[in-house]
């Protein structure tokens, strides 16, 4: 059974910075596509980064590139994300995702995602 738990996100002023985490069980993270994507409330999903399983290369939607990094922990089976330089337009909860499809489509083959974890930027 695919399970992904996402934690890390808090209340944080513009300009600062935060880990997401995500840790998967009943798979094997580094065989599978992982990405990132953000809901903020009457807004659509938008899919901000994912990492491939092969060579860890990695994609960023152009709203976060430059602010947002993503690994990814073997050891651990665990992904992050860290995302700075945080604006309030980032507010949203983020979920960590599985996919069937290649990164960067990985939104059309989301096979699994966790309940997310709220990114709240004001000050």
């Amino acid at each position: 059974q695919v399970q992904l738990v996402e934690s890390g996100g808090d209340l944080v002023q513009p300009g600062g910075s935060l880990r997401l985490s995500c840790v998967a069980s009943g798979f094997t993270l580094d065989s599978y596509v992982i990405g990132w994507f953000r809901q903020a409330p009457g807004k659509e999903r938008e899919g901000i980064s994912c990492i491939r399983p092969s060579d860890g290369s990695t994609y960023y939607a152009d709203s976060v590139k430059g602010r947002f990094t993503i690994s990814r922990d073997n050891a651990k089976n665990t992904t992050y994300l860290q995302i700075s330089s945080l604006k309030p337009e980032d507010s949203a909860v983020y979920y960590c995702a599985r996919s069937l499809r290649r990164c960067p489509s990985f939104m059309y083959g989301l096979d699994g995602w966790g309940k997310g974890t709220l990114v709240t930027v004001s000050g």
